[in-house]
């Protein structure tokens, strides 16, 4: 499969403050990617480098086997929907598409006025009067239209109401199954997009926690719920992210599958076993009392 981004030892520093530090891997050609974290983690910064929007203080960054600064050869087979997106203020939706083709050379007006229609977008209405969520469906609309190569979405959803975003899902894998593209995700929903997703990364304090496939998180990891004096020899020598006491009985989370001697031996304890969404795990891995260095390993 072709690396479409490939990233060694990234890091952005702002005098003593580490925003991305040491971070390293590859993004492959054809799949759809989560970016999630927690604000300020340094998620956008590293989509900021990624678009040569600002320059790394050190490590390798190459995407499509080219450093991207100042590279239009590389800039215009990328599409980057930022959360606030800017635009002139005189721009109408309209006048927003007609310039998206001197961008993206893969620009699909067809699909962008279907696109509208669906989102009920106001083509002669300027962008500056537009509510935040007909602002992001603007975005969705250029991200998806765009057909980059690689197209990015730094919370795409902001203000839009259930529907919306779930129209937004339902275009994007359909689009994508027509038009196979890497695909960057970075975002706060994150049971929504779960089962869009089929890789993911997740950014705490500028470093990076976890890059795994999806199909293998899913199932990776139990929530464990007992009694405390029962739970904490059960949960010696595993990965806990994250614990609960409450009373008498404590609630841990332990990453990585557990065998079938290890359910045994928790029936046995009077252990209840229960399962764990990706909002969960990445709550858990990036919280106050989250087990960063067991997770990293």
């Amino acid at each position: 499969m072709t690396t479409i981004v490939e990233i060694n030892g990234l890091s952005k520093h702002y005098g003593n403050v580490k925003a991305v530090d040491n971070v390293s891997f590859k993004l492959e050609e054809g799949k759809i990617y989560g970016l999630l974290g927690r604000n300020g983690a340094g998620k956008t910064t590293i989509m900021h480098m990624l678009t040569a929007q600002i320059f790394k203080t050190s490590g390798e960054l190459k995407v499509f086997g080219e450093e991207p600064i100042e590279n239009e050869k590389v800039l215009n087979r990328i599409c980057f929907i930022k959360e606030s997106q800017k635009y002139p203020d005189a721009f109408r939706v309209k006048d927003v598409l007609n310039v998206c083709p001197l961008f993206f050379p893969n620009w699909d007006r067809e699909f962008a006025l279907a696109l509208v229609e669906d989102f009920r977008l106001p083509l002669k209405r300027r962008m500056k009067k537009l509510s935040r969520g007909m602002l992001s469906a603007v975005g969705i609309v250029v991200g998806l239209a765009s057909r980059a190569p690689l197209t990015i979405f730094d919370e795409p959803y902001l203000g839009l109401d259930a529907v919306s975003r779930n129209l937004f899902y339902d275009k994007l894998l359909e689009d994508y199954g027509e038009y196979p593209r890497t695909i960057v995700l970075s975002t706060h929903l994150i049971d929504e997009v779960s089962q869009l997703l089929e890789h993911v990364l997740v950014i705490d304090a500028g470093k990076l926690l976890l890059n795994e496939e999806a199909e293998t998180l899913r199932g990776n990891a139990s929530n464990i719920v007992g009694a405390a004096a029962q739970i904490e020899p059960f949960l010696s020598g595993k990965k806990v992210i994250h614990r609960a006491p409450f009373g008498g009985l404590l609630s841990a989370t332990v990453l990585g599958r557990l065998s079938e001697q290890d359910r045994k031996r928790a029936a046995e304890l009077g252990l209840e076993i229960g399962p764990v969404s990706l909002q969960q795990m990445v709550v858990h891995m990036t919280g106050s009392n989250g087990n960063y260095e067991e997770v990293a390993k």
